[in-house]
Formats: structure tokens, sequence, C-alpha cells
């Protein structure tokens, strides 16, 4: 049974192409070439959250990095704000990955299980 044209489109995009690479998806346009601007979603990832345990280039003390949120900007900034509460410690955003003082990484993963995200425990 041969599909029309119109039918075989139906909810497939483009996603990558050797041409040109990674596409935005709602504006279809390479993500270099993106006319979306600050409304471009942000990176989704395979959509789990990891998180894990990092001293490196610290001076031996330990931070519990998060990764993979599909967040940007004000409410990337607000969730951090939410897990340093939670664990009454402080923390930053640095480049997309929210960065928490000391080894919490069992409190932040109750906390966003709570809060609905896929959540997994990475590193050693």
């Amino acid at each position: 049974m041969a599909k029309s044209g119109k039918n075989r489109d139906r909810g497939s995009a483009l996603v990558y192409s050797t041409d040109v690479g990674r596409r935005c998806p709602q504006c279809a346009r390479p993500v270099a070439d993106c006319v979306c601007g600050k409304d471009r979603p942000a990176y989704v990832g395979d959509g789990v959250v990891r998180i894990q345990r990092e001293t490196k280039g610290r001076g031996g003390k330990a931070v519990t990095v998060v990764r993979g949120l599909p967040l940007a900007g004000a409410e990337l900034k607000a969730l951090a704000k939410t897990l340093k509460q939670h664990c009454g410690v402080g923390g930053a955003v640095k480049e997309g990955d929210i960065e928490i003082q000391g080894d919490q990484r069992n409190a932040i993963k109750a906390k966003l299980e709570s809060l609905g995200h896929t959540v997994k425990l990475s590193g050693g």
C-alpha cells in the first residue's frame, strides 16, 4: 500500500543533515543560522538529567554538578536557587550546568524526581 506524500510527511521533521549538521526544531534551519533567537528551545539531549560529583580543579573540594536540564536563562537560575535552598548550601549556574557545593547527589536526585525529571547518578 503506497502512502501519499501528504501522509508520509505527517509527524516527521528533519533533525540532522550531513550537509549542514544539526537543525533547529522550530525553524528547521541549521543551528548556526537559526532565526528563533531567545525563543529557541534549550538543549534537550536525551531527556535524562545527570548528577555527578566533581573535585577536579577545585582544590579537592567536592561539588555536585547537574547536567542535561532542558531549561535556560531565568528558569535554570530559579531551579538552581530551589536546589540550593533544599540542600542548605551555595552554588552557581555555569555554562548551562548547575553546581551545588558539597556532595549533595541524593538530596538533589530526590528533589528533581519530585519535580518530574528523569534523573541518573553518573560518574564514580
